[in-house]
């Protein structure tokens, strides 16, 4: 059914009720629409489930609320202010996009946000979807999910049942990707022909909606930006001293006490959680994705090599320095000492082959002192190596799978930010008005600016619509293949380049053997 006009508003009617939207420079938007029930109350901490529906018609002119986290608006010293909704644990909305909700069939992108699995939303401005669907002719797609506590942690110990997995968060997102599949023709999309995309921790949840049984009838193809697949994806037995740990941060004894407490207590405690797990070198994420055996088999970037992964077009890339948006600005790495370094470097590959990894690193970059060591090291264990694996594995098998690095440094900071982290985003989506609070863009030259981002935007318009991002104003950009392992290099100039990261993959080789 296509959309009606009420009193000069699109009204779309969905299963579930009716929808009004507003219409933005010629673009249709609807925001803040339930795709699950509240998991609130006796919901909280189980998977996510059908809304039960709305009588009569719902304003769906406002974005929802953003997922309950610690971080508040104007305290990152590289993203700034996000600008985001209230946060609330009823949370589970999502918003749309659409040149029009009319029978065209288009084709649609849905973007899950990164933030570390602790914070981000769908609902902040960064992401909004209005350039992708006027520039590509796009349905666009972005939602909220749990966070924190609330989406990456499991009480229930039981017994395992559908209903209690650890990976509450890949329920949402599950759910909003079958929303997505029943609905989208109803905003002028196209539910055989979607692309789900997603950056750091939202590109770890894209690989393990890509891995999960249901993808073959939900997804077609996923882009992968800084995922950090590097992480370790612990069993569920693996994580319970964690799960403890948290629960002596709540202050309570069991899962009954949590359930009675407001969600800004359960956030705070986060914070012990975060001091907890707190490692010096070690990218701090105190929430991770669980090998459960119910929502995920396996660590989310095996997914992507196997079962109904196998055929999905794949888009995979990273930034130079991704390590720097953690690093690089606090005063605690910047006295970084070399002996430090040599026994982080010695955690992966040895004390032995210590001395003999920092020097290949010192080699990389001319005049480089511990902390850039380091920062490298980070940026290749945890984004860049992982991410060369899978394009390797998939590639040798035979599946499509693009590559990029994103090479433009960021001059705020007096340079030091480098490729950071996040810097790509602006760029994919081509809307630096709505970055103007971010120091992280701080600086850029705007013609510089216009020039990437047309590249890079355009790119995943092309491979949203058809699996192949080249497109006029690109270089010619072959898929990667291990006789020549071509990588798209994002730069002021953009060129593809044989074996970018030879360097980084050739000594990573060296490491000792990882945990399954």
């Amino acid at each position: 059914m296509t959309a009606v006009r009420g009193q000069d508003s699109p009204v779309v009617q969905l299963p579930t009720g009716r929808l009004r939207g507003t219409e933005e420079d010629g673009i249709t938007v609807f925001r803040g629409v339930p795709y699950a029930a509240p998991p609130v109350r006796e919901l909280r901490w189980r998977a996510a489930r059908p809304h039960p529906g709305w009588s009569g018609t719902r304003d769906a002119t406002s974005y929802g609320p953003s997922a309950p986290q610690m971080f508040t608006e104007g305290g990152d010293p590289v993203l700034g202010g996000h600008g985001s909704p209230p946060f609330d644990d009823d949370c589970l909305t999502l918003n749309v996009w659409t040149p029009a909700p009319d029978e065209a069939r288009r084709p649609v992108l849905v973007w899950i946000h990164g933030g570390g699995f602790v914070s981000g939303s769908g609902s902040l401005p960064v992401y909004s979807g209005e350039t992708f669907a006027r520039d590509g002719d796009l349905v666009v797609v972005t939602l909220n999910y749990r966070l924190g506590p609330l989406g990456y942690l499991s009480f229930d110990e039981k017994d395992q049942t559908p209903d209690q997995p650890s990976n509450l968060w890949l329920t949402d997102q599950l759910a909003a990707l079958r929303w997505v599949h029943e609905n989208i023709d109803r905003f002028g999309g196209d539910p055989a022909n979607v692309t789900v995309a997603g950056q750091s921790g939202g590109a770890v949840s894209t690989a393990a909606l890509a891995g999960h049984p249901e993808a073959r009838r939900l997804l077609r193809r996923v882009i992968l930006q800084s995922p950090p697949f590097g992480l370790y994806a612990p069993t569920r037995a693996e994580y319970r001293e964690r799960v403890d740990a948290y629960l002596r941060c709540a202050g309570v004894a069991d899962i009954a006490e949590l359930r009675s407490l407001p969600w800004e207590r359960l956030v705070e405690a986060s914070g012990g959680l975060f001091a907890h797990t707190a490692r010096w070198g070690q990218w701090l994420t105190p929430f991770l994705p669980v090998r459960d055996g119910i929502t995920l088999d396996r660590h989310p970037a095996q997914t992507l090599l196997e079962d109904a992964a196998a055929d999905i077009d794949v888009l995979i890339g990273w930034t130079r320095e991704e390590a720097n948006f953690a690093f690089a600005l606090d005063p605690a790495y910047a006295a970084a000492t070399r002996e430090q370094v040599l026994g982080r470097i010695a955690l992966g590959f040895g004390e032995a082959a210590a001395p003999d990894v920092y020097a290949a690193y010192t080699c990389t970059r001319p005049g480089a002192g511990p902390a850039d060591v380091l920062m490298d090291l980070i940026a290749d264990e945890l984004f860049r190596v992982p991410s060369l694996r899978l394009a390797e594995a998939r590639a040798e098998l035979g599946r499509p799978v693009w590559v990029y690095q994103f090479d433009f440094p960021a001059p705020a900071y007096g340079g030091r930010l480098g490729a950071a982290h996040c810097l790509e985003l602006p760029f994919v989506f081509d809307n630096f008005d709505h970055w103007q609070h971010a120091p992280l863009v701080a600086g850029i030259d705007p013609a510089v600016r216009a020039g990437l981002a047309r590249s890079m935007h355009r790119a995943w318009i092309a491979f949203a619509r058809t699996g192949d991002p080249n497109h006029a104003d690109l270089p010619r950009w072959d898929r990667y293949r291990t006789d020549a392992r071509t990588t798209m290099r994002f730069d002021s100039v953009t060129l593809p380049v044989d074996d970018l990261a030879g360097h980084a993959r050739r000594l990573h080789d060296r490491r000792l053997p990882a945990r399954e």
